[in-house]
């Protein structure tokens, strides 16, 4: 079945920088979008960006130009590389694909910006 794990999350200071991973199994990865999203505490879960098969990309407002999303076909992993990091980019990240009609997550993994 399809698996997704997301690592890289942790504590880091305003200005900072992250990396966050997420490896996929079960599923045709280099066919597949692939996607971050996140949640805060108490706010919905929003899209934060987005990579094609081809490797085009869209990213929310509140990230472009701090944060890139990339992918290694060859490890089948998607990466979401994030600096000039702020309070508000606290939260908890999830990578998604979607296969047909349905949507799988990973575990998610926590980023908080704080000094």
């Amino acid at each position: 079945q399809v698996q997704l794990v997301e690592s890289g999350g942790g504590l880091v200071q305003p200005g900072g920088s992250l990396r966050l991973s997420c490896a996929a199994s079960g599923m045709i990865f280099r066919f597949s979008v692939m996607a971050w999203y996140r949640q805060a505490p108490g706010k919905q879960r929003e899209l934060v960006a987005i990579i094609t098969p081809v490797s085009s990309t869209t990213y929310a407002e509140s990230v472009k130009g701090r944060f890139t999303i990339s992918r290694d076909n060859a490890k089948n992993t998607v990466y979401l590389q994030m600096n000039s990091l702020k309070p508000e980019d606290t939260a908890v990240y999830y990578c998604n694909t979607q296969i047909g009609d349905r949507g799988y997550w990973g575990q998610g993994t926590q980023v908080t910006v704080s000094s």
